[in-house]
């Protein structure tokens, strides 16, 4: 509510006003029901989900469709409302799926009419091609750096460089210098196709640096390559891969590439490293023939709402997200084949579980409506949440803003740090910062912005389409002095993540997890009842690219 100073009156008679608006401030039930979420619940959620018996949630299997209706039945447990399709719980997500035919597919290397055949899986990977059956391309190969054109970052790899008609190599990732989200927006790889299509390309082939495969092995990465794309209404795919030649190359294969180049590749990672736009013919020409396997298959966003207090406000959204979806059946460790997802991204979701009954056990709504999405497909590239923010089940202009949880903070370590990742770039950053402060909470950078984490969760698909969103990642700092918390999201990442291994077996704090969840009820508590929705900063790098997407009064730049 908002407050107001007195009217002071003076024996001199004049008459000032002195009228300050503070921010509108949770009652005293939000801060409690903050503090009602409780760890068994965090832990019994993310039990379930990761239980074997789902086969680690893959997008149109059984055992994603078991989630999907333990969450719906969760949420209607709680006196939340279905805010799916047709007053379901669900929205369904049409998908095309392509695998690649190994058996049938080739890449050979072509120099001084000598050809050099390469071997899948140890040089490189394809990714399927979910347009065309079957594909082939040759054409001479050119390195372009990172692949970037950054206007507003005075950085051009294409500079000088004439592709049309070439396939190119990119680097993953961009500039070290460039600021941490705008980085990870250039790191995209649908941007680098599309850079690559306008310089006219017919292919694309991509290789990373050092750091990067310390923290991607490529044995662990070879499996999960595949393609999927939701289905748009006219039955066309939205944003395919436009060719059938991307490859994704081996630090040995890379070698290889880079084998009659004026550079060793040595001299590339160091010309990386510094800053400097690259591109120079590679000396080879490639043969590509590609062979896909298309299925469709359908999987389902859970979306539960929550309507709001006030007669206008209720109107407007502030959307949860977490997605459900993890890789379904990996390469065993140890005897385990199933890639059981439990911080990735069970926890997500029993947070957002957990985050829906504290605002339902409020003795009265927030003023504006709150929308619980938990969606499919995130592990492949965001199918779920594109989906549904191109299709909301309320207006694009009415949500407010997205909060996502992905790898949720808190659980790792014990811990009251947590990284609010994109909202420096909008007004979230306030409420968030509030319910850090009423909470004793610390809102840190990011520890480790080369993972270019804005662009790796859900929420990006809401930043696309003009939404001020946010992610929560956990800080570096634990409560306990002794715990190096960075060290230990390091260890997650390179020995755990996207394993077997990431299960209910590894060490779990979940007493720390249920604070983190009542940090973040409270901060989307904070939104909702605030008088002004989020706004993007003046002349903000996002606002300014995507802001005309999401029209209305959640959307104006201060």
């Amino acid at each position: 509510m908002k407050r107001y100073c007195a009217r002071l009156i003076f024996a001199t008679a004049l008459l000032e006003c002195c009228c300050v608006v503070v921010a509108q401030r949770p009652s005293a039930p939000a801060e409690a029901a903050a503090r009602t979420i409780r760890p068994e619940a965090i832990r019994a959620h993310m039990r379930f989900l990761s239980d074997s018996i789902l086969q680690g949630r893959y997008p149109g299997t059984p055992g994603y469709d078991i989630a999907a209706r333990y969450i719906a039945a969760e949420l209607e447990s709680m006196g939340v409302q279905p805010g799916g399709a047709n007053g379901t719980w669900f929205q369904p997500v049409p998908v095309r799926k392509a695998v690649l035919d190994t058996e049938k597919s080739s890449l050979a290397l072509i120099a001084d009419g000598k050809e050099q055949k390469l071997v899948n899986a140890q040089d490189y990977v394809f990714n399927a091609d979910a347009v065309r059956p079957e594909n082939n391309i040759e054409a001479p190969i050119v390195f372009v750096g990172f692949g970037i054109t950054a206007p507003d970052q005075n950085y051009d790899d294409y500079s000088g460089t004439d592709v049309r008609g070439k396939i190119v190599l990119t680097l993953y990732g961009a500039p070290p210098r460039f600021p941490n989200t705008i980085r990870a927006y250039y790191s995209d790889e649908a941007g680098k196709e599309k850079n690559a299509i306008a310089h006219g390309a017919v292919g694309r082939l991509t290789t990373l640096l050092p750091e990067d495969w310390e923290r991607y092995p490529w044995d662990s990465d070879v499996p999960q390559l595949e393609q999927m794309f939701w289905i748009k209404p006219d039955g066309s795919l939205q944003d395919p891969f436009p060719w059938g030649g991307d490859a994704n190359f081996s630090l040995n294969g890379a070698k290889l590439l880079f084998k009659h180049s004026p550079k060793t590749l040595e001299q590339v990672f160091a010309s990386a490293h510094a800053n400097q736009p690259q591109a120079f013919p590679l000396g080879w020409s490639a043969r590509v023939h590609t062979v896909s396997n298309h299925t469709t298959l359908e999987s389902t966003n859970i979306i539960g709402k929550l309507t709001g207090s006030d007669p206008v406000l209720r109107n407007q959204y502030v959307v949860y997200t977490a997605h459900v979806d993890h890789l379904g059946i990996c390469p065993p460790i140890d005897g385990d084949n199933v890639c059981h997802g439990t911080v990735d991204n069970a926890s997500g979701t029993a947070y957002v579980l957990e985050i829906a009954r504290a605002y339902a056990s409020l003795p009265r709504p927030p003023r504006r409506s709150i929308l619980f999405v938990f969606v499919t497909g995130e592990e492949e590239a965001f199918l779920g949440s594109d989906y549904f923010a191109h299709f909301p089940t309320v207006p694009l202009d009415k949500i407010a803003a997205d909060l996502n949880l992905d790898a949720a903070p808190g659980l790792l370590f014990p811990s009251r740090d947590v990284v609010a990742l994109g909202s420096e770039h909008s007004t979230i950053v306030k409420p968030v910062e509030f319910a850090a402060g009423r909470l004793g909470y610390t809102v840190s950078p990011d520890p480790l912005p080369e993972e270019n984490g804005f662009i790796r969760s859900d929420q990006y698909s809401f930043v696309l389409q003009g939404v001020p969103s946010v992610v929560f990642f956990p800080g570096g700092a634990s409560t306990k002095p002794q715990v190096d918390g960075v060290g230990l999201v390091k260890e997650y990442l390179t020995t755990r993540y996207h394993t077997p291994k990431d299960s209910m077996s590894q060490p779990l704090d979940y007493e720390s997890a249920a604070g983190a969840a009542g940090f973040i009820f409270l901060a989307g508590y904070e939104i909702a009842q605030h008088d002004e929705a989020p706004e993007w900063n003046k002349n903000d790098f996002f606002g300014s690219k995507f802001g005309s997407k999401h029209q209305g009064s959640a959307v104006p730049q201060k």
